[in-house]
């Protein structure tokens, strides 16, 4: 009887303890359904929330692409002494800006104001010696001794003819006959000596003529460098731009071997900038047909501080190779810089149009919350209560998102009132207006 008594009392006890439990989980379920409902009920009790939208319809939209980009100086130049000498005078001041021609520093002129006069001198000898060689007045005094010659061959011969029948008529004497044929031959002799005198005279005369001529171009090719080395000594801009720190101080030494430069100039206007472009956006914007060729492609340059630099840049070169380790192309292209506003080694971003998205459903940036990686927008769904929606965001279109997925024309996304909008709530909808720029 004993053992029957403990085991009623067990069943009992374990109906009791499954009653209990039952008991436990239908209250916790009536309680959560309680709370759902009162939750439900809070959110729709909410007084309508005033919100901004867009009305989401299909649009072609121009896509933009920015791109990391750096300023630099193309045609920088080191400024180096050409000719050795003391500097005596500096005439910039570090960070002027300076034109092309402009005097930087001046050297001691003295040894070259020297070498130039010395040079003019020799120049001026030069010239004497060549038009004392081209009168020919050794030339002259052997033709005139040749001539003198000839005439004394003339009256030799002459006496031999008049001689030689008075001879044969015994009217002369034989003796006197043969003097004059023997003046006659010394004659001939004198002639043929003289004449070989005039030759070797015109040779010499026509050496001497060349020898003195390149004489003279020696010399002046003296002088020419002479004076370069003179204008040399003062050292000047090879182009405009801002000028640099100098590396040498008055007294210094100069040197044209020097491995440092005395100074840089870098142009600024116009401004160097050079950014890289995917290949897949290179590739794009060459098979949309009314994408932008980059060669004509309308360049805006975005500042370190985000404003927007006012003058537009134009397309320059770009490399002849895509770089197989970034998979980018490099561009460079020039900006006006007439207030030399830039300086090279900033940093900016490059923005250019790259193609035309055609039927497109374009939301703003601001519309758009991500979450772990997802992103989603608030819309204004049956009865003006709010409604999330997880989107997938393809191009950026200036401002704002072009969205592939989760959203379809006549959506309407909310913009501004987000903070204080949860799913269900009543909203009061009013068109967005987007600030101006």
């Amino acid at each position: 009887m004993l053992v029957n008594r403990n085991r009623t009392a067990t069943a009992r006890e374990r109906l009791f303890k499954g009653a209990t439990a039952f008991t436990a989980i239908l209250a916790f379920t009536l309680l959560t359904v309680s709370c759902a409902k009162s939750n439900a009920e809070r959110v729709a009790a909410m007084p309508a929330l005033p919100v901004s939208v867009v009305n989401v319809q299909p649009q072609s939209v121009p896509i933009y692409g920015e791109y990391a980009a750096q300023t630099f100086a193309r045609d920088a130049a080191d400024i180096r002494g050409q000719v050795d000498g003391y500097v005596r005078k500096r005439l910039f001041q570090t960070g002027q800006d300076v034109k092309a021609g402009e005097p930087l520093y001046i050297l001691d002129l003295r040894p070259y104001q020297a070498e130039v006069q010395k040079a003019k001198g020799d120049v001026a000898q030069s010239e004497a010696n060549v038009d004392f060689a081209k009168r020919q007045v050794a030339l002259l005094q052997a033709q005139a001794d040749l001539a003198q010659a000839q005439a004394n061959e003339l009256k030799a011969q002459q006496d031999v003819d008049r001689l030689t029948p008075l001879v044969s008529q015994d009217a002369a004497a034989k003796q006197d006959l043969d003097n004059a044929v023997a003046e006659l031959k010394a004659a001939k002799a004198n002639v043929a000596a003289r004449q070989a005198n005039v030759e070797q005279t015109r040779l010499s005369t026509r050496i001497q003529i060349e020898t003195s001529a390149a004489q003279l171009e020696a010399n002046q090719a003296l002088l020419k460098t002479a004076q370069l080395n003179l204008e040399y000594a003062t050292v000047t801009a090879p182009i405009s731009g801002r000028v640099g720190d100098s590396t040498v101080q008055v007294g210094s030494l100069v040197t044209k071997n020097s491995a440092q430069p005395l100074t840089t100039i870098v142009p600024l206007d116009p401004i160097w900038v050079r950014f890289k472009i995917s290949e897949a956006d290179y590739l794009k914007s060459l098979k949309d047909p009314k994408g932008e060729d980059l060669r004509h492609a309308h360049f805006q340059l975005l500042l370190a501080d985000n404003s927007v630099f006012p003058y537009q840049g134009r397309f320059e070169n770009a490399t002849n190779e895509v770089d197989s380790k970034t998979g980018t192309l490099e561009i460079q292209v020039t900006f006006p810089n007439p207030k030399h506003t830039l300086l090279p080694g900033q940093f900016g971003r490059v923005r250019l149009r790259l193609r035309e998205r055609e039927n497109a459903l374009v939301i703003p940036q601001r519309a758009v919350e991500e979450l772990q990686g997802l992103q989603s927008v608030m819309t204004v769904g049956a009865g003006n209560h709010a409604e999330a929606r997880t989107v997938v965001l393809g191009d950026r279109a200036g401002d704002n998102w072009v969205v592939e997925q989760g959203l379809k024309s006549g959506d309407r996304v909310i913009v501004d009132g987000l903070m204080l909008v949860r799913p269900g709530a009543p909203v009061n909808p009013h068109p967005y207006t987007p600030a101006a720029n």
